[in-house]
């Protein structure tokens, strides 16, 4: 275990241009005192590790080291080429590591970009059955950074619909695939086995040259969970608006009418998703501002932006 763990300290570094201590204990699963031991072990072996101190230090190999060494065991190359194993078993990730240390220079900066395009995350949403004949064309569209065209059916749809998406990156949680992709200006998550007939198109995503999915996950996370949770927003009309507010929302406190003749006004709703449904639909037949909670101010920008970039897309294309 000890020689196997050496080995996966090394194909770290190999990929990596430098490492804390820290980083290392996690990845490999040990304690930081246990890498410290094997970085020694590693230099006795005349492994051409060194060390920097300093807020941006870690360990590093010395430029130009170069191995031919994988290491794969049994268990790793089942799980890599077999695709037996769990994205995020130990094993699968270890035959990564080694694989992509391996890779000559020219071509690993590309595959370690690649893999920041894919997430693995041990819990999810919601489970369901899966059907994942979409997986392989759109994991193709986010590696090469190409626009593509669904059919996609929501759950509460009896049928599909098309649509064009800027895929972002890939997130697994659980057993679930999910697609991070831009559309109409707004960050969309999709799930992969609601798509159907998916085709690359001759044309760049657009999105950012770098992605952050474990953010973007964790954010996802939070918004979905607060959607089930009741809400208060306070907005600013006039006071003989207030009562078309009812009966979705329960109308709650009301300040005094200021110089123009306006209110705020405190609306409590079900849940998030039904406060951002119900405001947006509102600002289209009456005039009120949005004051708190951010979030729902921030919602209801990037609705109306992604709007005028649809319709700007639209135009372009006539």
């Amino acid at each position: 275990m000890r020689a196997e763990r050496l080995l996966s300290l090394l194909m770290l570094l190999k990929v990596h241009e430098r490492m804390t201590a820290t980083q290392i204990a996690d990845e490999l699963g040990v304690s930081v005192r246990t890498v410290l031991r094997d970085i020694d072990s590693l230099s006795l072996s005349g492994i051409p590790v060194y060390a920097e101190r300093g807020r941006a230090g870690g360990f590093a190999l010395l430029p130009g080291y170069r191995t031919d060494l994988t290491g794969l065991t049994a268990d790793e190359a089942t799980s890599l080429l077999a695709g037996t194993g769990r994205l995020d078993s130990p094993a699968f990730a270890a035959a990564l590591r080694k694989v992509a240390a391996a890779l000559p220079e020219a071509h690993r900066a590309q595959a370690v970009r690649s893999a920041q395009r894919v997430l693995v995350r041990p819990e999810g949403f919601v489970r369901s059955p899966q059907n994942l004949d979409a997986l392989g064309p759109v994991q193709q569209a986010v590696f090469d950074g190409r626009r593509i065209r669904i059919r996609y059916r929501r759950p509460d749809q009896a049928s599909s619909h098309e649509r064009i998406l800027d895929p972002v990156g890939l997130i697994v949680a659980g057993d679930i695939w999910y697609l991070v992709a831009n559309t109409a200006g707004e960050e969309r998550l999709y799930r992969i086995s609601r798509m159907s007939v998916v085709e690359i198109l001759d044309q760049p995503a657009r999105r950012d040259p770098d992605v952050d999915l474990a953010e973007i996950w964790e954010r996802r996370r939070r918004e979905f969970r607060g959607l089930f949770e009741s809400v208060d927003v306070v907005v600013r009309c006039a006071a003989e608006d207030v009562v078309g507010f009812e009966p979705s929302a329960q109308v709650g406190a009301i300040g005094e009418p200021d110089e123009d003749g306006r209110v705020r006004v405190t609306l409590g709703f079900g849940d998030r998703r039904m406060a951002v449904k119900v405001l947006w639909m509102g600002l289209i037949e009456r005039d009120f501002q949005v004051l708190a909670p951010d979030w729902i101010r921030e919602a209801i920008r990037r609705k109306a932006e992604g709007i005028v970039v649809g319709h700007d897309a639209r135009s372009g294309q006539g």
